[in-house]
């Protein structure tokens, strides 16, 4: 347990320092969440296998057959595209993303994304296994559609390459059929295009670079049942073209499936999935797996509002020539695992000590990453500095610097030892649960002394106005002794509750005691993601020396 004083650090010897920067990678376990993990430890595994907000996943099988790799939208979020690995279909753990910024290469688009662009960027997006190389294609609705590829997963990618340059396209999957021939399915966005449920068909080059073909309607859900048809996976099987789709809205919609013997159809169509007598709504939208051990799986997202659409897994029956998922076209809560040679037990990092030199993989920022927003530490610490607000600022919506991770389970505390630093009047840190609407417990200065201060907003994506609740003073726990740009310092924790997407907030000055504070707050989720949670750092000064919050770690339990 980490518990030692930030001047402390400054003193680390040098081998410790040594071992930090050369040897990171020793410091990573398997780590097994405190507060969801979905393998039972007895041969079955209960939905969610995921219960964060990974929305609108897709999975593919890796070279070896022994590995199956995730991606899902990531929207304005940096880095982008995560991916997630797995030997099972329910243990998984995130090794990395497909995108370092939005969009590498073209620097307009670098700096279109320099500030929060909520709801834009990454639409749903496929991975696919083709030819020794990984490929994920995604629609941007106000760019195009956008491809990356690597030959290792967990690796590096190249930079993105514009394959169809237009607005409105969403949800895009490529297929390369046995003739080498490859052809893209597509959604449209309506917010963009003015028309959506329809899906289109085109042909790609054969290296799925660039558009050959004009575009065919091949399934329309207009005036029907199947509304807002939309998030469609391409796949052939003996002989037959398949397209997946979710349909009848996120919420409340269920799965489709559709089968022809031409990829440009026409298709007949069948409901596969749904939400039926159980308590999983809305259940649709994923991709379907078959295994080297001649199982086939469905993974999808349920929405599940502040939570964002959270990941299951269903198993899938093709004995009637449809395939049939879950238990009858219903979904499971708990079922036995898929065959595997792997028992390992691992889930998505939460906590994070701060201990190497490079940020944890569960973190996005806002907003393309500038390195005046923060940056590790060789002591321990990350330090996230304070953004400067635009004059008139109301509140929290415009900050690219939120550094913030996906929540990962219905209930769960988080704690967090950090030292505020302030240079001038009105700066502030802190911890914050981010959304439409959010609310933060900061550490703020004014005059010689910090405020501990509840700063809450309903309704930020409208421009409404935060609310600020004192909670306490606080005397700086060290000020500098030097005239030179002295800084005044507040070392302290603080926590956060949720359950049933209420928050509570506490702190404490030892780590030992804690208080509880502020009002509590009703989460709401963000702009197509799930409410995040992490570090908020601000002032209003536009020409102070910035302040920082330094985080030394954060924990998160099921306390």
């Amino acid at each position: 347990m980490k518990e030692r004083d930030k001047r402390e650090k400054f003193m680390l010897p040098f081998f410790s320092i040594l071992f930090m920067v050369f040897i990171p990678s020793m410091t990573y376990g398997q780590y097994r969440s405190e507060v969801w993990s979905p393998d039972n430890g007895d041969g079955t595994y209960t939905n969610p296998i995921i219960n964060a907000d990974y929305s609108d996943p897709d999975v593919c099988v890796g070279a070896s057959g022994d590995d199956y790799y995730m991606t899902a939208s990531s929207f304005q979020c940096v880095p982008g595209l995560p991916i997630l690995h797995s030997k099972d279909l329910v243990n998984w753990e995130i090794v990395g993303y497909a995108l370092k910024e939005l969009y590498t290469g073209d620097a307009s688009m670098v700096e279109h994304f320099s500030i929060p662009r909520h709801g834009e960027g990454v639409w749903a997006p496929s991975i696919r296994y083709h030819a020794g190389e990984y490929y994920i294609y995604w629609g941007d609705p106000d760019f195009g559609v956008y491809m990356v590829k690597t030959k290792d997963p967990a690796g590096e990618w190249e930079s993105p390459v514009c394959v169809i340059k237009g607005t409105g396209y969403i949800d895009t999957t490529p297929l390369w059929d046995d003739d080498g021939r490859c052809y893209l399915v597509n959604g449209w966005a309506n917010s963009r295009s003015k028309f959506a449920s329809v899906l289109t068909v085109r042909e790609l080059s054969s290296d799925g670079t660039r558009a050959i073909g004009q575009p065919v309607i091949v399934f329309d859900g207009n005036g029907t049942e199947n509304r807002t048809c939309e998030g469609p996976k391409f796949y052939k099987r003996e002989g037959w073209y398949w397209i997946m789709c979710p349909a009848g809205g996120v919420p409340t919609g269920f799965q489709l499936a559709m089968r022809s013997k031409s990829p440009y159809g026409p298709y007949e169509s069948k409901v596969v999935l749904s939400q039926g007598k159980t308590n999983i709504n809305g259940p649709h939208q994923g991709g379907w797996i078959h295994t080297k051990y001649g199982e086939d799986w469905f993974i999808h997202f349920q929405d599940k509002e502040a939570y964002g659409r959270v990941i299951h897994l269903n198993p899938v029956d093709w004995s009637s020539g449809w395939p049939i998922m879950g238990k009858k076209g219903e979904p499971v809560s708990t079922y036995k695992k898929p065959r595997s040679s792997s028992s390992t037990i691992v889930n998505p990092v939460e906590s994070d000590e701060f201990n190497t030199p490079e940020i944890g993989k569960q973190w996005q920022w806002h907003a393309n990453y500038d390195e005046k927003f923060g940056m590790p530490t060789a002591f321990g610490t990350f330090r996230i500095y304070t953004h400067k607000l635009s004059e008139g600022w109301k509140n929290f919506w415009e900050m690219p610097n939120l550094l913030l991770q996906k929540t990962p389970a219905d209930r769960f505390t988080v704690t967090t030892k950090l030292r505020m630093t302030s240079k001038a009047d009105g700066q502030f840190g802190g911890l914050i649960m981010m959304g439409l609407d959010y609310s933060a417990l900061v550490v703020k200065r004014e005059g010689k002394n910090f405020h501990l201060v509840q700063m809450t907003c309903h309704g930020a994506d409208k421009g409404k106005a935060q609310t600020e609740t004192l909670i306490t003073t606080l005397k700086p726990t060290y000020e500098d002794k030097i005239d030179y740009k002295p800084g005044i310092h507040e070392d302290i924790y603080l926590r956060m509750k949720v359950n049933d997407s209420k928050l509570r907030f506490s702190y404490s000055t030892d780590g030992k005691k804690y208080t509880d504070c502020g009002d509590e707050f009703q989460m709401r989720e963000g702009k197509w993601i799930g409410a995040k949670f992490g570090f908020v750092a601000g002032e209003s000064d536009a020409k102070s020396d910035r302040g920082w919050v330094e985080a030394d770690w954060i924990r998160v339990s099921n306390e």
